[in-house]
């Protein structure tokens, strides 16, 4: 079983990685990938060039092994729809088991996203979320109804179209908060690996200096 996990990484973060490394322990997952986005649907463009924080992704991971930094929305011209991406994986990987993992902020948008039942025909969703009740509004919850499993086994035993979710340790860390911490060149060591804050120091990163886009 496939596992992948995009997102702007502007930049990559504690708060990224535990959650994800918890996830892949848990469900079993042999390789999961992690995809850096060039243009992100919804969100603002991020500050730091695609190629860049793909190389503090791959400073992120280091050696550690069953994970890899996968660069093909870097390739992609416009928007990077998930639907797309596990298109591009479904090819790729016909006969294996793939699980998009994602938040449950971004979970509760998930009708509105490009193709989102077709999404489901590619890949299992795995929702990270905090201990505690949740509640859903009626549409997503008849999905939910419709699609949940209840144990990872189930996501191995078919290629896609499950739901599960899996609670994770989520920590109080948002790229934002880092880039502001950045910009007042306060120290973020305790918020990302040693690899990425050091690349983040020596090209002085979300610094007032580096400006949108900085390529390096």
């Amino acid at each position: 079983m496939i596992g992948i996990f995009g997102g702007t990484f502007d930049p990559v973060h504690y708060g990224h990685l535990r959650p994800a490394f918890e996830v892949q322990e848990e469900l079993g997952i042999e390789q999961m990938h992690f995809v850096p986005l060039r243009d992100a649907p919804h969100r603002d463009q991020p500050e730091v060039s695609p190629e860049l924080r793909c190389a503090l992704v791959r400073a992120a991971l280091g050696r550690r092994s069953g994970v890899c930094v996968d660069d093909r929305e870097l390739h992609r011209d416009g928007p990077s729809y998930s639907y797309d991406t596990l298109t591009s994986f479904r090819q790729q990987l016909p006969d294996e088991p793939l699980v998009l993992l994602l938040g449950e902020d971004a979970f509760r948008g998930f009708l509105s996203w490009h193709r989102p039942l077709d999404i489901l025909e590619l890949a299992h969703l795995v929702v990270m979320q905090r201990p505690g009740e949740h509640q859903f509004d009626s549409q997503l919850q008849a999905l939910i109804n419709e699609r949940q499993a209840d144990s990872p086994r189930e996501l191995h035993d078919a290629l896609a179209g499950r739901i599960y979710f899996q609670q994770v340790t989520q920590l109080d860390i948002s790229a934002t908060a880092i880039r502001e911490l950045c910009a007042a060149d306060q120290d973020i060591s305790c918020l990302v690996p040693d690899a990425v804050a050091t690349i983040i120091g020596r090209l002085q990163l979300y610094t007032k200096d580096a400006g949108a886009g900085h390529s390096g």
